[in-house]
């Protein structure tokens, strides 16, 4: 494939090649409402089931619940529960993902008729997922169903204990499972080793999981009549959490979890969620959120309970039905999210330091003493960015255990190799899916397992990175970067993991003003030979090679400047950016 505008090796050493087949903007008949069709097809949608992914519907996407293996088993359990009025605990990751599930069913059930009260461990005292004293205090305490959402598929021990204390208990899940299962009345998890039809939905958010149960328990009971002089729940209505769980959680947003997260957004405009609504007001959103939002404002904000501060915050923010102890739990969270930033921060400066020293390992593992176990993920995550392979994160304890968390790019499977490792006996525990993996481990066997992972992934990791290349789906003009454009581009969302925004370059353009503005971002204005400018900021980039570059082009040299078009809407008269992701000289040289 010829690369675009014949860059080969770009100002951050990589081919631009087109995504799909690619639109050349810069011919006078262009228009950008052409793209969507493009767009769609470029991330896999065949042509006829463009119109079909256009605008993705639930009724579009929706299996039949019972494809997936225990689904009818948990939905006749729930059912009965419903009917007899029966206490439920639901037991809750404390991220995202785990909260929204929760908060998913607590309300389903309230809608029925029931208390169900919610469990959410603390990541500091309890660690991941169900553990066995506290299923025991649950059963002890009068409950005798549980449902564990987006965590217990590895929960073999704490599942024999609940079951030993006469507990039925529900797995709702997404992680990797072994093939061996845990024994719980019913685990529904489309990642199941034995599933069928179901593993096509392997890339569901836990979230989406519990939707799907949802639904499968409105239909049990609509089965047995009990909807016969009462209301039925309307469960699209909880569509703005599957939405919010689903991004957060980074999962792929294609098929199903791409109609969650239209429709889901949608529903949270309404503000039907007075958690969600005081959440927004907090993180100052003044219109509906979008996708972006859910990532980068929102979820961040309700992870920060599970982080930095109390478990059970997010769960009760979007479960509560009093305004005032919303504002008062959202205005918490925001204050959790700065705290969890400053923390974030400290450790990412020491983790960065700590893989200064290491070789080139095909995965990136550091660790630790005293790095707070709560934002571990999230340096994980920036570590991967940074150094373009997977990387885990490791914090080690007093007593010599380490807790890591892990990030990997696409191609690399880091929650099969984890699964391996703890097979292997290197680990206490693990567990996780392709792009993000949990373990703990004891400190003495940190190096054998970044040995075991190296050696396990160092052919997937060079696979993927010499497959590296920056992918475009359309080069404009200077001035073919405007609202309107970013308008169409749109409406071939909504964008995210698995479905990539679309990315666009823009030139030849010459450097008029760059400077460095925040924390290490890079602004410039850029102007095409047609006398049309673009404002553009490329984020944490003025010391590395992109902003290095800018900085000195000086306004002789001519660029291509690629990356994504926004609308920046804080001035009176709307305009669009772009938010660079790399460039390349126009006219030769380095």
């Amino acid at each position: 494939m010829s690369p675009v505008l014949n860059v080969t090796r770009s100002i951050l050493g990589q081919p631009w090649r087109w995504r799909g087949a690619g639109t050349d903007g810069r011919d006078a008949d262009f228009r950008p409402d052409d793209l969507v069709a493009g767009l769609l097809m470029a991330r896999g949608v065949p042509r006829d089931e463009v119109e079909a992914h256009r605008v993705p519907t639930i009724r579009g996407f929706m299996p039949d619940p019972s494809i997936f293996r225990d689904m009818d088993a948990a939905a006749e359990r729930l059912a009965d529960a419903v009917m007899a009025g029966e206490p439920i605990t639901i037991f809750g990751d404390y991220d995202v993902d785990g909260a929204t599930s929760a908060a998913l069913l607590i309300r389903l059930l309230r809608d029925l008729g029931l208390a169900p009260q919610a469990y959410i461990p603390d990541r500091l005292m309890e660690g991941y997922g169900p553990s066995g004293e506290a299923l025991v205090r649950i059963a002890e305490g009068g409950t005798r169903l549980i449902v564990t959402v987006d965590c217990g598929a590895q929960a073999f021990e704490a599942l024999e204990m609940a079951r030993v204390a006469r507990a039925d208990v529900i797995v709702v899940d997404h992680h990797k499972c072994a093939a061996a299962l845990p024994p719980a009345l019913a685990l529904v998890n489309p990642n199941r080793l034995d599933e069928d039809e179901g593993a096509a939905h392997g890339h569901l958010a836990a979230v989406g999981v519990a939707f799907l149960l949802g639904a499968a328990l409105l239909r049990t009971l609509r089965g047995r009549g009990w909807f016969a002089g009462r209301t039925e729940p309307k469960l699209i209505e909880l569509l703005d959490l599957v939405a919010l769980g689903t991004v957060a959680d980074v999962a792929a947003l294609r098929g199903l979890n791409r109609a969650f997260v239209a429709q889901g957004l949608k529903v949270m405009a309404n503000q039907r969620n007075i958690g969600l609504a005081a959440l927004a007001e907090a993180a100052r959103l003044t219109r509906a959120p979008t996708c972006t939002d859910l990532g980068f404002a929102l979820g961040p904000r309700i992870n920060a309970g599970g982080r930095v501060g109390k478990s059970d915050l997010g769960v009760r923010l979007l479960t509560t039905t009093d305004m005032d102890e919303a504002r008062g739990i959202a205005a918490e969270l925001d204050r959790l999210n700065e705290e969890r930033r400053a923390i974030e921060m400290l450790v990412t400066e020491a983790a960065e330091a700590a893989v200064a020293g290491q070789g080139n390992r095909a995965v990136a593992v550091v660790a630790g003493q005293g790095w707070h176990p709560g934002v571990i993920g999230i340096v994980a995550g920036r570590l991967k960015e940074r150094l373009g392979r997977p990387a885990i994160v490791i914090a080690l304890d007093d007593a010599g255990v380490g807790k890591g968390s892990g990030r990997s790019i696409g191609g690399v499977d880091l929650g099969a190799a984890v699964l391996a490792a703890k097979d292997m006996g290197l680990l206490v525990a693990g567990g996780g899916h392709a792009m993000a993996a949990g373990l703990t481990v004891d400190a003495a066997r940190v190096d054998a397992l970044a040995e075991f992972l190296d050696e396990r992934l160092a052919a997937d990791v060079a696979r993927a990175r010499d497959d590296r290349a920056l992918l475009l789906d359309a080069v404009l003009s200077p001035g073919g970067v405007n609202p309107g454009l970013v308008g169409a581009l749109d409406a071939g969302g909504p964008y995210g993991a698995g479905w990539p925004a679309p990315r666009v370059a823009a030139g030849p353009v010459r450097v008029i003003k760059a400077d460095v503005v925040g924390q290490g971002h890079l602004r410039a204005i850029v102007q095409g030979d047609d006398g049309r400018s673009i404002k553009t900021i490329a984020f944490r980039q003025a010391d590395g090679p992109l902003g290095q570059a800018l900085l000195g082009a000086g306004p002789q040299r001519r660029l291509w400047v690629a990356g994504r078009p926004k609308v920046d809407d804080w001035a009176s008269r709307p305009s669009a950016e772009l938010h660079l992701e790399d460039a390349a000289w126009a006219d030769g040289g380095d």
